[in-house]
Parts: structure tokens; C-alpha cells; sequence
């Protein structure tokens, strides 16, 4: 009795619609053509990543592009155009990518073990209509004749059988690394796919400009030491590794034209049980060559200039500084900056007396100076003659508003409004200063180079590696290696004599199998030069073909 598939409750068929939609959507899932699919739209996705700002690499940036396309903007910001690695869309995809692949190439791993263990299948019945084929004979009986060829058949898995009328049949295959190369190809792409999702989740990257003075430097403690710093989604910054780093010296070694051509800066650091017992180590970073603190690592990523002033209040009282001041060329290193000076403790009588005695300093510096007149631009990177050409402001400055502010700017509404007002503009050199008309006085003492440090935390980073080398090993081994079979049937053709048929068959490529059959052919076949042998043209064997 057959039960009829739209009989039953309406509860049950309903179910069974369910199940039905699922195995199918689930087929379509994990089958090669949605794999394939869904790479290239991770592709695809990945484009604008590239050529959009994202908000992981530079916000102002991203701020920029959305003030400058009011309508366009904050609907490209709605869809995440500008994280688009973090985005919920990216994030599916690559989520399907991984499902489909594993869908995929779990049953083929099942199914090539199972292969593995099986025998070469049998010979066909007519060997003739085969793409390759030869026949001929050779001396011995067919027992004989099976067992001399399978000596002739080293690395190949091979199967004899037994057919009527005392006719054997070997069969022989090679090439089953193909598919394990193929699958360790896949599973290793899986298995990168995962190794980079897990590093981006758990680890975290932080920028850090350090003045290459020797001076305290910073300690890996919390992301309030960085300039900039973003972290996985499964990690809010607390629980970092402690580690302190205080850089000595920075050397750029420049080519005639100014471009660099190595970083290198000397560096003291400090980690682990060193930090209980005030132990430095020392190390000289290059680029490409960072510090490696177990999962941690420092990078050198660039450098520039600190110009240092002394600012001298009329009390007689000094604050000298040295800020970073930001490279605008990078052939010659002519950079803007600012700074802040807040007068000590003293010098006024009252704070608003002393917020409205601040000092700031804004402007140019240029490591190998050249004036045109009296407007400053560099020559060249390295510090040969440096100068300054800044302006000086005094009043309040914002320091204590609790406003974030540019370190490579003023507040221009502070002037707009009149509460910072000019007070020079001047050119210096070294050791050059300029007194303003309340008596107080600004040198320019020099400038102190600075590195640009990168720290980088990615527990997953060996694996990536691991996964890259077998992916690499895999797909070599699937290029290489082919799959082959060879078939032979051998019959009595005398009391000495039996008739042998050779057939052949490429599993995967034909590319170079007919060379490799007749190299086989003429082994097997033609090494004694015994009897006579046909190639496919020749009559063929009677019975059997």
C-alpha cells in the first residue's frame, strides 16, 4: 500500500511542505555555483571598502565626505558604507560564504574517504570506445601476462579480476591526492575565513606618536595612551597586556631626491616579570621588522618633526614644550602644527586673570628651510636648517572647556570671538626669539624627531599563516597531481600467447594523458618487442570490444 504524499491532516502536510522548502533551500545553500556566488560578492562587497574613507581608519576623514554631500552622505553612513568590514551585510556574506563552503565540502570529504578505501572499478566491457586505446599481444598466459603488468604499474592502486572463458581484467587508477588537495585547498580557505573573522573580533589596533627623546614614552595599559584606537567587536580595551616602550632615536635614511629609504629607531622596552623588576631591553625596530610581545606587535609606521619652544612670562617664569607637528608634504617634510602653553602656577593672580594669559603658537616648520622672501617652505626631509614661521596668540585657548580639540590647530571660533588674539608673526631659527609687548618671550630652541608607533594584538595572526601555507600546498597539489585510469583485458590467444587490450581515461584533464598512455603503451606493451600491436584504428579484438 503506497501512501499518497498530499493525504494526511492539513497540520502534517503543512509540515512536510516545511521540511521540503528547507532541504531544498539548504541544498541550494551548500551547493559549488552558491560558494562560488557568494565569493564573488564578497568580492564585490570588499570594492567599497577601498575606495570610500572608513571610520576604523580615519575619522575625519569620513566626516569630511559626509559634510561635503549633505543628502548623499548620511545615506551612504545609514547602510555602513563607511565600515564596511564591520557592516551587517558584509557580515552575512561572509557568514554564507563559510556555511555554503562547509555544506559543500563536508559530504565530498566523506565521499573521497569512502573512495579511498574502494577498489578501482572495473573494466568496461568494450575498451574500444574508450579515448584512448591499443591492443596487442604478449607472451604467457593471462595470469602471467596481469601479474608482468602490474610491475609495470608502481604508485597506480590496482584491482584483477576474473571474467568467463579464463579472461582477466586489471584495472588501475592514480591521481587520489587530487581530491585531497582540492578539499585541503577549501577546508584551508574555511579555516583563514575563520582565522581572520576571529582576529578582527578579539584583537585590536592603536596608533601612538612618541617624541624620540628618550622621555617616558607610554605603557600599554589602556586606550587612553593611544592617539587612535579601535578594537574587535568582543573586546572593549580593558585587560591589556602590559608593556612600556620609551623610544631613544629615530633615523630616516633619505635618497638624493628625498624619499625615504629606512626607518630605523632605537627602542627600550619593557614586558612581563620586567616590569617588577624595572628591567629594559633593548631593540632596534625597522619597518617590516616590529617587536614582537607574544601576541602583541610594535610597528614602526612613519615619523616627523616636534619643533620645542621655551616661553618665558614676565614674572621671569618658563614652560618649554615640543609637540608633534603633522607632515602636509611628504617629500620634504613641511609641517603644520600647534601648541598650547598654559602660564605656571603664580604667575597671575586669579584663574581668569591666568586663562586669559595663555600662549598659543601655531604655524609652519620646515626641516631644511627655504625662504622666498618672507614665506618659509623645506628643501629637503632631514634636519639640516630648521625653522619655524609661526604665529603667536594670546588669551584663552580652551584648555580646560572640556572640548575636544585639534593638537594641529586653533580653535578658530576662540579668534573669531576675540577671546585668543595675535600678537606676532614671526619667522625663526634655532635660538631665535621674539618678545611680545606684555614682555613675554618665545624662543624657538630646535626640534626633536618623533615615530609613528603602531601596536597590533591578533592572537589569530599564526594561523592566518598556517591556513595561507596549506591553502597554497593544496591548490599546488590539485594543479599538479591528475587522475588517471587504465584498463586492461587480457585473453588466451594460444598456448603461449594472450591477446592483451589497453585502455585509457582521464579522470579530470586530458591535458598531456596521451603522452602518458603511450609512454605506458610502449612500456607494457612494446618492451620486449614481443608480437604485434594495433593502435585504435586497428581491427579490433573480436568478443569482447
Amino acid at each position: 500500500m503506497t501512501v499518497d504524499e498530499g493525504s494526511g491532516p492539513p497540520r502534517q502536510r503543512r509540515s512536510r511542505a516545511v521540511v521540503a522548502l528547507l532541504r531544498n533551500r539548504w541544498r541550494q545553500l551548500t551547493s559549488m555555483h552558491t560558494a562560488l556566488v557568494l565569493l564573488f560578492l564578497l568580492a564585490l562587497a570588499a570594492i567599497p571598502g577601498a575606495l570610500l574613507p572608513q571610520r576604523n581608519l580615519n575619522t575625519q576623514a569620513v566626516d569630511s565626505y559626509i559634510a561635503a554631500r549633505p543628502v548623499l552622505g548620511p545615506l551612504m553612513d545609514t547602510v555602513e558604507l563607511f565600515d564596511v568590514f564591520g557592516s551587517f551585510w558584509f557580515t552575512a556574506i561572509y557568514v554564507l560564504l563559510f556555511v555554503s563552503l562547509m555544506g559543500c565540502l563536508t559530504p565530498r570529504m566523506f565521499e573521497h574517504a569512502k573512495s579511498l578505501r574502494a577498489q578501482p572499478v572495473r573494466a568496461p566491457r568494450n575498451l574500444a570506445r574508450l579515448p584512448l586505446y591499443q591492443a596487442g599481444d604478449l607472451a604467457g598466459g593471462p595470469p602471467d601476462v596481469v601479474a608482468g603488468i602490474r610491475t609495470h604499474l608502481k604508485g597506480w592502486r590496482t584491482a584483477v579480476r576474473s571474467e568467463p572463458d579464463g579472461i582477466v581484467t586489471l584495472s588501475a587508477e592514480k591521481g587520489y591526492a587530487r581530491e585531497a588537495g582540492n578539499l585541503l585547498f577549501h577546508f584551508s580557505l574555511i579555516g583563514l575565513l575563520a582565522a581572520i573573522a576571529t582576529g578582527k573580533l578579539v584583537g585590536y589596533e592603536g596608533s601612538v606618536i612618541v617624541i624620540a627623546d628618550n622621555g617616558p614614552g607610554f605603557c600599554n595599559t589602556s586606550p587612553a595612551v593611544y592617539d587612535s584606537f579601535r578594537t574587535g567587536n568582543s573586546t572593549d580595551g580593558t585587560g591589556l597586556e602590559p608593556f612600556c616602550i620609551r623610544v631613544k632615536d629615530f633615523t630616516a635614511d633619505y635618497l638624493d631626491n628625498g624619499q625615504a629609504s629606512m626607518f630605523t629607531s632605537n627602542i627600550s622596552y619593557q614586558s612581563a616579570d620586567d616590569i617588577a623588576t624595572d628591567t629594559w631591553r633593548d631593540f632596534q625596530l625597522k619597518v617590516n621588522e616590529p617587536l614582537r610581545l607574544g601576541s602583541e606587535r610594535v610597528y614602526l609606521t612613519g615619523h616627523g618633526y616636534a619643533p620645542e619652544f621655551t616661553v618665558t612670562f614676565p614674572d621671569g617664569q618658563s614652560r618649554t614644550e615640543a609637540l608633534q607637528f603633522r607632515p602636509d608634504d611628504a617629500t620634504t617634510f613641511l609641517s603644520s602644527g600647534a601648541l598650547r602653553i598654559d602660564p605656571p602656577g603664580g604667575t597671575y593672580a586669579t584663574a581668569d586673570e591666568r586663562r586669559r594669559g595663555q600662549i598659543a603658537i601655531e604655524g609652519l616648520f620646515a626641516p631644511t628651510a627655504q625662504f622666498n622672501g618672507t614665506l618659509l617652505s623645506s628643501r629637503f626631509p632631514e634636519l639640516f636648517d630648521p625653522a619655524v614661521a609661526i604665529d603667536i596668540y594670546k588669551g584663552d585657548t580652551g584648555l580646560d572647556t572640556g572640548f575636544p580639540q585639534s593638537i594641529f590647530s586653533l580653535n578658530k571660533e576662540m579668534i573669531n570671538q576675540g577671546r585668543l588674539v595675535k600678537q606676532d608673526r614671526v619667522n625663526l631659527r634655532p635660538g631665535e626669539s621674539t618678545t611680545l609687548s606684555d614682555g613675554t618671550n618665545v624662543r624657538f630652541d630646535g626640534a626633536k624627531e618623533f615615530a609613528n608607533l603602531q601596536v597590533g594584538y591578533d592572537p589569530a595572526q599564526p594561523w592566518v599563516l598556517v591556513f595561507a601555507v596549506t591553502m597554497m600546498t593544496g591548490l599546488l597539489i590539485s594543479l599538479v597531481i591528475k587522475r588517471r585510469r587504465v584498463f586492461f583485458r587480457v585473453r588466451s590467444a594460444g598456448e603461449r600467447t594472450s591477446a592483451v587490450e589497453m585502455g585509457g581515461l582521464a579522470r579530470t584533464d586530458h591535458a598531456g594523458w596521451g603522452s602518458e598512455f603511450d609512454m605506458l603503451h610502449a612500456r607494457i606493451l612494446m618492451a620486449d618487442n614481443r608480437h604485434t600491436t594495433t593502435d585504435r584504428e586497428t581491427e579490433p579484438l573480436d568478443a569482447h570490444r
